[in-house]
């Protein structure tokens, strides 16, 4: 159970302070479902602003795998465990305000810099800079090893979400439950040769100019890449009033020196322009064939967001198998989690309790 008082501290509200939603109270489907319309009616009022969260404390990082993860822990040590996965363009910035509601919980959240991201480094300068779906989701195990974490509640957005719904759907014995923005995001690279509505294309237009070499130029030049995340960061959260500071924050991380690579890579691999590894060859095998996910999950879409698909979750909601709730955010943008910080964390301790 979520306790008003407690969630207001930990966003800075002190015990007069105003939350987005009723807070107190039953969990669970039922109650979840019940409560969708009122929190989509008053989400925005969540979104980060004066009295949101700026920092994290101190980074810790961490020898995983193929990478050095760089990433923040909040909460109780002996805490149930959530991981948050941030998309691109962002950071662990988006999870600046949901990390301190979950704390404040007893819920020890980690939030680790994605590959390519940050301070997250990779070990070796000779390992192939590969941003495909099913390495990207393998540093979250490598992450879940290093820490000692034999399974963990993942919920991210964007890139994040994908790994997290990668994660459930292969290795469900490390996924405690799941809270997946956009619902099922396993690629299918069979399928992405087809084109989309021109609505959904025009959405993606930095996936089609990064498979140009202007694309990759822009991305490696400092000013250029600043200018084009800042774009897209505008128009995928029309509704999100955030201010140059938050941006800025997040931008810091853009500056690993594995970043353009990561990203080119990741998005024309997604379009069949560049090939994965050898070594990943099984698992994108068993994504291509759609594995449902039977842990327990909460899915979110987003209303303004200009990739979220019509229909309220029906389009995916064959590929959730087990306990299950979908919520739509009115109003709500892209950064789901830095828009609708309450909205996100109530997701994330309702997937945990269904």
């Amino acid at each position: 159970m979520i306790n008003r008082r407690t969630f207001g501290k930990a966003l800075g509200l002190g015990a007069g302070g105003a939350v987005a939603a009723p807070l107190a109270g039953p969990s669970g489907p039922a109650h979840a479902s019940a409560m969708t319309g009122q929190r989509a009616a008053t989400a925005p009022a969540s979104a980060a602003g004066p009295r949101g969260h700026t920092a994290f404390p101190p980074l810790r990082k961490v020898r995983a795998g193929l990478l050095e993860i760089g990433y923040a822990e909040l909460g109780p040590a002996h805490g149930a465990p959530v991981i948050c996965l941030h998309g691109w363009p962002y950071d662990i910035h988006s999870f600046v305000d949901v990390a301190p509601l979950l704390a404040a919980e007893g819920y020890r959240v980690i939030v680790p810099y994605l590959r390519g991201h940050g301070t997250t480094r990779f070990v070796s300068s000779r390992t192939f800079r590969n941003g495909q779906q099913s390495a990207i989701a393998l540093d979250v195990i490598a992450l879940m090893d290093a820490l000692g974490l034999e399974k963990a509640v993942l919920a991210g957005f964007d890139w994040g979400a994908r790994s997290a719904d990668i994660i459930a759907a292969l290795w469900p014995e490390r996924c405690k439950a799941l809270v997946s923005v956009g619902g099922y995001l396993v690629v299918n690279l069979e399928t992405n040769l087809q084109p989309l509505a021109p609505a959904t294309e025009h959405a993606w237009w930095y996936q089609y100019y990064f498979s140009t070499e202007r694309g990759r130029l822009a991305m490696e030049d400092k000013d250029k890449r600043h200018d084009l995340t800042r774009l897209v960061w505008d128009t995928v959260s029309p509704t999100w009033d955030f201010d140059d500071a938050t941006f800025e924050r997040t931008a810091a991380a853009f500056g690993n020196p594995d970043y353009a690579a990561i990203v080119i890579h990741n998005y024309r691999w997604r379009l069949s322009l560049a090939e994965g590894e050898r070594r990943y060859e099984p698992y994108e095998k068993r994504l291509a064939a759609r594995p449902v996910i039977a842990v327990p999950t909460v899915t979110l879409d987003a209303e303004r967001d200009p990739f979220t698909v019509p229909g309220d979750g029906t389009m995916y909601r064959d590929r959730f198998v087990g306990p299950y709730d979908h919520r739509t955010l009115k109003g709500i943008g892209h950064n789901v989690p830095q828009e609708a910080p309450e909205a996100f964390a109530r997701a994330v301790i309702d997937a945990n309790h269904l």
